[in-house]
């Protein structure tokens, strides 16, 4: 093997290992890179959708009501979760006649971006500090907060805010 040879392959390994280093630092540090298998967030994020959320949305500020989220599901931490925030660190979320209540409020939230009326009534649910109540857009088939074994999402299990679906599609989220 001549030295130039040699000196294409070293270069070839170099671009290849900065690469990969890049990529590990990106998805470790700022993004976090999720395929979505069920139709729980229906019709905002769809199953088989692709989205990136972005870890350091949470960096100088709190999360906030309505934000959607991926985080580790708090009955099977290995397993990464998709929803919406509802309840906050101290509200007290009721859910009567799928019409969601927040803090004893005569008015329910405003939830246009479920894609139908939810049936059912769930709670009351006092959200502790440092967590989060979490409901999917498609509400009637989603596995949320309201099913769970620990009901809440720590903040510290939130990996990032979802900026945007990037398959089949390009679409920003974060207003949603």
């Amino acid at each position: 093997m001549t030295v130039e040879t040699k000196k294409e392959i070293f270069s070839w390994v170099k671009t290849i290992l900065g690469a990969v280093i890049l990529a590990y630092i990106i998805t470790t540090f700022i993004i976090v890179n999720a395929v979505v298998p069920t139709g729980s967030m229906k019709d905002t994020i769809m199953p088989g959708d692709r989205l990136v959320a972005f870890r350091l949305s949470y960096l100088f500020s709190e999360p906030e009501r309505y934000d959607i989220v991926v985080f580790r599901y708090p009955d099977d931490e290995d397993t990464l979760y998709v929803k919406r925030i509802i309840g906050m660190p101290g509200d007290t979320i009721n859910i009567v006649e799928g019409k969601v209540y927040v803090n004893d409020s005569k008015e329910p939230i405003k939830d246009e971006f479920i894609r139908e009326e939810m049936i059912g009534s769930f709670g009351p649910y006092t959200v502790p500090e440092g967590c989060y109540f979490m409901l999917g857009d498609n509400r009637n088939d989603s596995k949320d907060s309201r099913y769970w074994e620990n009901t809440y999402v720590k903040e510290e299990k939130i990996l990032g805010k979802v900026i945007f679906k990037y398959f089949p599609k390009i679409e920003l989220l974060t207003n949603k």
